[in-house]
């Protein structure tokens, strides 16, 4: 009979809890402006007589939104913790793997569809924008507000699957 091996220890001290916070970090801010930009995107959906109308068009202001790309630190980071964890997690962890497999999804969707769609809109906000604006734009909006929405998702999603680590 062999005698049961023991588990990794999960990781502990400074350096590692540092890095652990600014993955976190990474992704709440990330993904959080990702879904602010649903939010306001719904608000130009709906013209520039809804309430909260200024914050879109300021929100739309022309420029990159670099709050959503520090979602690139995410995996980075999740690989430092990997190697800072002394074997207690490695690429073969399920939730390693699923974290993984929602960020490359995540990505994919906000390089395919969020933030065309976002430059889209600060162009359109940039041409005037006007009660019953262009039904693209409306559609645009639509769909802005709907990767948002399945990223909400990915995010709350991932984060529990992180949180549990089946």
């Amino acid at each position: 009979m062999m005698a049961p091996v023991a588990a990794a220890q999960a990781p502990t001290g400074p350096a590692f809890s540092v890095v652990l916070v600014l993955h976190i970090g990474a992704a709440v801010v990330g993904y959080g402006a990702m879904v602010v930009t649903g939010v306001q995107a719904e608000r130009v959906r709906r013209g520039p007589e809804v309430p909260g109308a200024a914050s879109a068009r300021a929100f739309f202001r022309p420029g990159v939104n670099w709050a959503a790309r520090t979602v690139y630190a995410v995996p980075l980071l999740g690989v430092a913790l990997v190697a800072m964890s002394g074997g207690a997690f490695s690429f073969g962890d399920p939730f390693v793997d699923v974290g993984m497999a929602v960020w490359v999804a995540s990505v994919v969707t906000a390089e395919i569809v969020l933030w065309p769609g976002e430059r889209a809109v600060q162009r359109a906000l940039g041409d005037g924008w006007v009660e019953g604006s262009p039904g693209d734009l409306a559609r645009i909006c639509r769909r802005v507000t709907r990767a948002s929405a399945l990223l909400a998702v990915a995010f709350v999603g991932v984060g529990i699957v992180m949180a549990v680590k089946p």
